[in-house]
């Protein structure tokens, strides 16, 4: 084999650099979409609050067409004057609660738990569900317990 030959010969493989760019770009990409898809998992998360305050407000509206007003006992078997309902999401993520029980509305909240990927949903740590004389509201609590009543809250996809 000629000189000649030998040098035109071309090794195969990665050179380090080339290794190094390929790992460098993977890493920024990483950077750009993980907070993005953790994002929509929370937000697609957010559903078992939305099922969770359907819930109490049907048992709530069931409730109410047989009594002069609304029960304050979310958790209660039905038969002794409960709601029957669970305080606590299907999937974990959420704590539900009653205040604010009247004969004209009532108030039903779905906080994220301490622990639970859904506490880091920083704006829409606790959705709120309120009816006061036959209106609903709907308002959601951030990280900073600011509540956010202006009725286009980004929690609420309506």
């Amino acid at each position: 084999m000629r000189q000649s030959e030998r040098c035109k010969r071309r090794t195969s493989g990665f050179t380090l650099i080339e290794l190094m760019i390929v790992v460098a770009v993977i890493v920024v990409l990483a950077m750009i979409a993980l907070p993005s898809f953790i994002d929509s998992v929370r937000k697609g998360r957010r559903s078992d609050a939305f099922a969770a305050l359907t819930q109490v407000q049907q048992a709530q509206e069931r409730w109410r067409a047989n009594n002069p007003s609304y029960n304050a006992d979310l958790t209660g078997a039905v038969p002794d004057g409960g709601l029957g309902l669970l305080d606590s999401t299907a999937s974990g993520y959420y704590q539900v609660s009653l205040i604010d029980v009247s004969a004209t509305g009532y108030t039903v909240t779905a906080s994220a738990i301490t622990g639970t990927s859904q506490a880091s949903d920083s704006a829409c740590v606790k959705l709120v569900l309120t009816l006061q004389g036959g209106n609903f509201r709907y308002n959601s609590v951030d990280a900073g317990n600011t509540v956010d009543s202006s009725g286009t809250s980004r929690c609420w996809n309506r």
